[in-house]
């Protein structure tokens, strides 16, 4: 038996493109470039799906959503829109839309949804999902195709209490996604709190995360909740959880098993209801196989995995970041201000290491700093400081010496914080990164002895073991060959 398409859509040529694609497939269609003649099909109690552009010459679909899921629940819906935003894939998540497509899309992915949404239209119907209407802020900046991916896992993901971890290089906007996972998503009403575990010193990460009793250790003079307690019934946001040492690891491993956690110095369990968002711009699979981190807490955070590109991978949303980052900054009193066509040209060729971060920071100082209404390429090319850069980049493309790519690891992170400085406390963080894993490959690569590898890194065994301490290495004991 074949099933009839209801198609919509005001382009007649993709009307036509996706007319001859469906019947080919085996369907019959009904296309009209209006909503009226849409709806009356769809009262009538026509068609086994419906495939519809957003905005239509007669009005938006959005706005008779509604009306079609109350009066044919059970009729799949799949959206099509050239605004391909952030909000456009939330929208249509919030008005029971079973797909989103961004214009342009790939005929064979539109046959996929088709054959999908009837298959599961044949299973018993769901109540369309209800939620306030979104604000007209939107969080997330960009129309490429690397970001349309990420906005159609953002909306399937709204609904759901999911753990998600958030993977990408510094300045990706990993914070901004966990923020648009809570306050479009089920949790809403509830608290988003955020921790930064690269910038709480090691010793108390624990009693940030689970709180601590009065006289739990010296210093505590009263007792203080933590940040699971904080977050309870919203987003408990994990930022640079590959920063976490490992004993801290093992209870909130624990925490994610059991679903209650103790304060530190208490004996009373508390049931925990915190979804859980992590984040890193680490390798955490390398570091697994380094003893850095834990393998069971990896498969426990890593439910949905979200990885954003760097800028580099999505230069074509420069323009609209460039864009968004004037309007905030007028906003904020700044005069109006535009950026030439060949700056931006300049922009998108630049390879942006500081990500979205830099680009924002650039915008500001541009907006700040500079007295002309419209900033010129020469000024661009000024405060990138391209002609500086380049050798830095160069080496950083090949085979580099430490001292190279600790100056260039520190370099991005100047360039990250700009114009400001980054938090207190840079030299040991830079020490840090290098000492623990030469330390992990060292005891790895001298199966566990700590001896031969306080030999092998010229350390006295004693300062060995503070540092295995201090770092939280797990030490993964290698049997000798029999033979």
């Amino acid at each position: 038996m074949s099933h009839t398409v209801l198609l919509a859509d005001d382009d007649a040529a993709i009307r036509m493109v996706l007319n001859q694609a469906l019947t080919r497939a085996g369907y019959e269609v009904r296309p009209t470039g209006n909503l009226s003649t849409m709806w009356n099909w769809v009262s009538r109690g026509e068609g086994d799906i419906l495939i519809t552009d957003v905005a239509m010459p007669d009005g938006n679909a959005f706005d008779i959503m509604p009306k079609i899921k109350k009066l044919r629940p059970d009729l799949p819906v799949v959206v099509m829109s050239a605004q391909n935003t952030f909000m456009t894939a939330i929208r249509a998540n919030e008005v029971g839309a079973y797909e989103y497509l961004p214009k342009p899309f790939d005929i064979a992915e539109v046959l996929s949804v088709v054959a999908r949404a009837l298959a599961d239209a044949r299973k018993a119907p769901t109540s369309a999902k209800k939620a306030d209407e979104p604000g007209e802020t939107m969080p997330l900046v960009g129309r490429s195709p690397a970001m349309q991916d990420i906005y159609r896992a953002l909306a399937r993901l709204m609904q759901t209490d999911l753990t998600v971890m958030i993977t990408g290089e510094s300045g990706t906007g990993k914070e901004l996604v966990a923020r648009a996972l809570h306050n479009f998503g089920k949790r809403r009403n509830g608290p988003f709190v955020a921790i930064n575990m690269a910038a709480i010193p090691r010793d108390l990460i624990e009693a940030e995360l689970f709180g601590h009793e009065k006289g739990a250790f010296t210093g505590a003079t009263a007792r203080s909740s933590g940040r699971f307690e904080q977050a309870e019934g919203g987003t408990l946001f994990l930022d640079e959880i590959g920063d976490m040492p490992m004993d801290a690891q093992t209870r909130l491993l624990r925490v994610l098993q059991e679903g209650e956690y103790t304060m530190v110095g208490g004996r009373t369990p508390i049931k925990s209801n915190v979804r859980i968002v992590a984040a890193t711009h680490r390798d955490l699979s390398q570091m697994i196989r380094q003893g850095l981190f834990r393998e069971d807490l990896y498969y426990r955070l890593n439910v949905v995995p979200i990885r954003l590109p760097p800028l580099r991978e999505r230069v074509d949303d420069i323009s609209d970041l460039v864009q968004h980052f004037l309007r905030t900054a007028q906003r904020e009193g700044e005069p109006v201000k535009t950026i030439a066509a060949d700056a931006i040209r300049l922009m998108q060729n630049y390879s942006w290491p500081g990500n979205v971060r830099e680009l924002e920071n650039l915008v500001r100082r541009l907006s700040a700093l500079y007295a002309d209404e419209n900033i010129s390429v020469e000024i661009v090319q000024s405060e990138l400081n391209l002609s500086d850069r380049q050798p830095l980049q160069a080496a950083a493309a090949g085979p580099v010496d430490v001292s190279t790519a600790v100056e260039t690891h520190v370099a991005q992170v100047l360039r990250e914080y700009e114009p400001n400085l980054p938090p207190a406390g840079l030299y040991q963080r830079v020490l840090d990164r290098v000492e623990a894993p030469l330390i992990a490959m060292a005891l790895n690569a001298c199966g566990g002895n700590q001896i031969r590898a306080a030999d092998l890194l010229g350390l006295n065994r004693n300062t060995l073991r503070k540092k295995i301490r201090a770092h939280s290495i797990e030490i993964v004991k290698q049997s000798r060959r029999q033979g």
